[in-house]
């Protein structure tokens, strides 16, 4: 990063510096995410139940909204820099440009792996994709400015790193979102819940049916199942539980899950109750 802005700056390159300034929310990324995994491994305690999973969201979220700053911020300077132009020096451009790829390769393949299991450590590695993107996008604008003299190549390689900003942390956004507002689990059909234990002998109805995710990886399921009176008292509530718990976790990869089974009219009487 500080290789990049200073050969940005020597070079006049706002796609040297783009570059520069988006590993520097990288940095700042990486130092959440790390941060949030720290807290997220603390244990359960009796007020927060969950402990602190819900750490790694809050640091995607923060990394979302650091993101679209930063894309925004240089859509703006690329955009000056086509009413406002600039001498580019293109060979100082590529040999800084240089330092940047390799670095970012590196980063790249440290968090390829953890990235498939966290929105927290997903929203780092794609900081780091775009930044090896931008890195390749520099070197090219550099190569045309050697090559052409084009002097407009050097923002509109910043336009393209801006670009490759916004719409991904756009989704990340989303998703995270999604769990902070405690969407049902991507993957998860509610319909496809309900009627899997519907469709179990003895079940009549479910409902107070929701599911949601704590963390990435973590999802839940909670659930009011009436069941035949006959049936509770032939098979037990033990074998139904465990024929419910394994219908969702075959199913819907779901392991955490609350059911409170119930004879058919206590709906009515909780009704009552909350009234």
């Amino acid at each position: 990063m500080t290789v990049e802005i200073v050969g940005g700056l020597l070079a006049d390159s706002l796609a040297l510096i783009a570059d520069a300034a988006h590993m520097a929310t990288d940095a700042l990324g990486l130092g959440m995410a790390l941060l949030a995994i720290h807290f997220a491994n603390r244990p359960a305690g009796l007020n927060r139940t969950f402990g602190y999973a819900r750490a790694e969201i809050l640091a995607a979220l923060a990394n979302c909204l650091l993101l679209l700053g930063v894309g925004g911020f240089l859509l703006f300077e690329a955009v000056e820099r086509f009413i406002t132009p600039a001498e580019t020096r293109g060979g100082l451009t590529i040999a800084f440009a240089l330092v940047g790829m390799v670095a970012n390769m590196i980063s790249l393949s440290l968090l390829m792996r953890g990235q498939k299991e966290s929105l927290n450590v997903r929203g780092a590695y794609l900081e780091v994709l775009a930044d090896t993107l931008g890195s390749f996008a520099v070197l090219i604008s550099a190569g045309i400015i050697l090559a052409t003299g084009w002097q407009a190549a050097d923002p509109i390689a910043s336009l393209v790193i801006g670009l490759m900003i916004v719409p991904r942390t756009v989704k990340l956004l989303r998703e995270t979102l999604n769990v902070l507002l405690e969407s049902a689990p991507k993957g998860v059909d509610m319909g496809e819940v309900r009627a899997h234990i519907t469709a179990l002998p003895g079940v009549l109805d479910v409902h107070d049916l929701h599911a949601w995710t704590i963390t990435s990886g973590m999802p839940v399921l909670s659930a009011h199942v009436v069941v035949r009176q006959d049936m509770l008292d032939s098979i037990g509530h033990e074998k139904l539980l465990h024929e419910l718990q394994g219908c969702l976790g075959v199913h819907f990869d779901v392991e955490h899950c609350t059911f409170q089974l119930e004879p058919s009219g206590h709906a009515e009487h909780e009704a009552r109750l909350c009234h």
